[in-house]
């Protein structure tokens, strides 16, 4: 569908307010029904609008769901990767959509780069956290998933019985199982969750109360690296087709200067003019965009 056909003069009752022209944008009738490239094109209209405007204002409002609409073809594509989870698709475009709006609400224009191509690692981001919150924390056969269920009916009928605890022996004679069964289901069960590194954990030294995380890790270099790898693909793509050739050798298939310089027929210190070259002007393109 063309946007002809979906974008026009707005037309509304005398008195009544009408967002679009006020804010001298085009009008969008049927956001969801715009071809995909023709909601690139619009959305970075709505961006630049968007960028001028003071949050949480009317007019904020507007343009940002506007914009939600318009790209939640996103949400969709990303969600298709999923196809085979079909039982939950409601719930996966429902959490794709925040991933979508949270897209939203970080992109710059000034970072040269496609929205979809920054949306869509934030989408399937939103997604996969879910089925980590939703699923088991690790893979367990349906047979003691549902064996798991079972124990937890079992337990709360028997320790109402016996106001106890039940044993691995009156579970096991309970559900008419061997105890090894149980207690197979028993260890399987601690696959439902898994302990959450931001819990305090209380402890004799001067760590006490502290969560896990506060003691491992540290920033995660790969959150930045991305972030380059993204503001790289307009730079890279102004450059000719050697130098882009020259760079999927060198950093694609990491090929020696020596043996780049075999395929293109020049010395290994011509080669190594040339990366020094291109990679400076990457460089300079990065810190300009920075």
């Amino acid at each position: 569908m063309s946007t002809a056909s979906t974008v026009a003069t707005e037309r509304t009752e005398p008195g009544t307010r009408c967002p679009s022209r006020e804010l001298e944008l085009p009008e969008v009738r049927d956001p969801r029904a715009v071809a995909p490239k023709d909601a690139r094109e619009i959305s970075k209209v709505f961006f630049v609008r968007l960028s001028s405007l003071e949050e949480g204002t009317p007019d904020y409002q507007y343009v940002r769901n506007t914009l939600i609409e318009l790209n939640l073809a996103l949400v969709k594509y990303a969600a298709g990767r999923f196809r085979n989870r079909a039982e939950q698709m409601e719930d996966i475009v429902q959490v794709g959509t925040i991933g979508l709006i949270k897209a939203i609400d970080r992109f710059e224009l000034s970072r040269e780069v496609e929205f979809a191509t920054f949306a869509v690692p934030y989408i399937v981001g939103e997604i996969k956290r879910f089925f980590r919150d939703t699923s088991w924390a690790v893979h367990v056969p349906r047979r003691l998933q549902e064996l798991r269920i079972d124990l937890a009916k079992a337990a709360d009928e028997l320790s109402q019985r016996l106001d106890r605890a039940p044993s691995t022996a009156e579970l096991a004679a309970h559900l008419e199982l061997d105890e090894e069964e149980v207690i197979e289901g028993i260890v399987a069960s601690n696959g439902y969750t898994a302990g959450s590194i931001d819990t305090p954990i209380d402890d004799a030294s001067d760590h006490a109360s502290a969560p896990l995380s506060d003691r491992l890790g540290a920033p995660d270099t790969d959150l930045e690296t991305a972030e380059n790898v993204q503001a790289l693909k307009p730079l890279i793509q102004e450059l000719d087709d050697r130098d882009r050739l020259i760079l999927a050798m060198r950093f694609g298939q990491e090929l020696t200067q020596a043996e780049i310089g075999a395929e293109l027929g020049v010395s290994q210190m011509h080669v190594s003019r040339l990366l020094n070259r291109i990679t400076s002007r990457l460089r300079e393109g990065l810190l300009a965009g920075a």
